[in-house]
Parts: C-alpha cells; sequence; structure tokens
C-alpha cells in the first residue's frame, strides 16, 4: 500500500466521523485510490480497507459505543440509510442508529456498488447504490 493510499484511507475515516464529507464523496475518494471494499466493525470500533491486490489496512476508529439490540431490524437499518441519504442526520448518528437495530458492522462493496449491513444472528440487509461520483473541488 502506497504512502498516497494510506493518507486517503485516513483522511475518509476523518471526514466520515467530522462529516466533512459525504457517504458519495468518501466512496469516490476510496475508489479514486484503489480501495475496492471496506468492512465497519461495531464492537471493535475499527474499518478495515481492502485493495484489488489482497492488500489491507485496519484503522480505529474512535466512535462513541452505544447498545447493540439483540434483535436485528432490517427496517430500522433501511431508515437510517434513507436519512443518511437525505442528509437528516450525522454518521455518528447513523452508527447510533443502526446499533439500535442490531447492526454489528457493514461492509461497502464498491466495485459491487452495495453495503451488507449484518446482526448477531448471520441476518443481512443489503442497500444498492449509485455510481460514486467524484467530489468537486
Amino acid at each position: 500500500m502506497t504512502e498516497a493510499q494510506t493518507f486517503a484511507i485516513f483522511d475518509a475515516v476523518r471526514a466520515s466521523l467530522t462529516g466533512e464529507r459525504t457517504f458519495p464523496e468518501i466512496v469516490a475518494s476510496l475508489a479514486a485510490v484503489g480501495v475496492e471494499r471496506y468492512h465497519v466493525d461495531y464492537a471493535r470500533h475499527e474499518k478495515t480497507f481492502y485493495l484489488g491486490d489482497s492488500d489491507s489496512l485496519v484503522v480505529s476508529s474512535p466512535w462513541a459505543s452505544h447498545p447493540t439490540a439483540d434483535a436485528f431490524s432490517a427496517p430500522a437499518v433501511e431508515a437510517a440509510v434513507r436519512q443518511s441519504q437525505r442528509g437528516e442526520h450525522t454518521y455518528k448518528e447513523f452508527l447510533r442508529k443502526t446499533m439500535a437495530a442490531g447492526c454489528v458492522g457493514y461492509f461497502v462493496q464498491i466495485r459491487g456498488r452495495r453495503a451488507l449491513y449484518f446482526g448477531r444472528d448471520g441476518e443481512v440487509h443489503v442497500e444498492r447504490f449509485p455510481d460514486a461520483k467524484p467530489a468537486s473541488t
């Protein structure tokens, strides 16, 4: 992994937590440096980013701990996603809401344009997203 890729990944994590960039902008910046997918682990407060050559980078991502519901609610996860798409809450609030919906983490498959949210018992909710557009400068 190059220094530029590492910098872009750390910058994407920071920008998501500060609300500086939207999900589409973050996905575009990651795709531009060769990230194919990433995994967000709520229990470990980590994000793991994977390049096309199977190289990976784990980044600690300090968000507040919230209780995770035992039961997974795909409709509640979907509602949190829709609120994000409308710009109605921050990423940190999105994390809180999806944890309250029983989500323990998610994968974003940039090439496949999907986000897969999963619960403790293997439940999965899949969200498709449009092609990433480059951030405007």
